[in-house]
């Protein structure tokens, strides 16, 4: 069981770098239960990454979808699943920017609005930062 525990947390820790999420305990218990997973604390987050225990099926379910793979490659290697898990946005975007975009495109048109008003002045103001 210990090797499984440390092979799962080479594999979440992979997982995340590849996602662009840092290895932060306390960011990913957040991000669990933000993204309907049960609560947990980041002692427990922090166990998983260091390979000394595995989460609760539902936490692991909510894991894969944060990282954009399917749970049986997360729990036991991508040798054990032969299916592909598609994505809605095949370019190299980071699963933290993907989710920003769902978020973005869930909101009504007047806060989309805002916050494309909000991305227009940033951009602007670094290309002046820049010249």
């Amino acid at each position: 069981m210990k090797r499984e525990q440390a092979l799962f947390g080479e594999r979440l820790r992979s997982a995340l770098k590849a996602a662009g999420y840092r290895q932060s305990a306390s960011e990913i218990a957040y991000l669990i239960v933000r993204h309907g997973g049960d609560p947990t604390t980041p002692q427990a987050v922090s166990r998983w990454l260091n390979g000394k225990s595995i989460p609760r099926q539902r936490n692991l379910i909510v894991l894969a979808h944060l990282l954009r793979i399917e749970p049986t490659a997360l729990q036991y290697g991508t040798e054990a699943t032969s299916r592909v898990r598609e994505t809605r946005v095949e370019v190299g975007i980071p699963a933290m920017d993907q989710h920003a975009i769902e978020a973005f495109i869930a909101l009504p048109p007047k806060a989309r609005k805002v916050v494309r008003e909000l991305i227009e002045t940033l951009r602007e103001n670094e290309q002046k930062k820049k010249r």
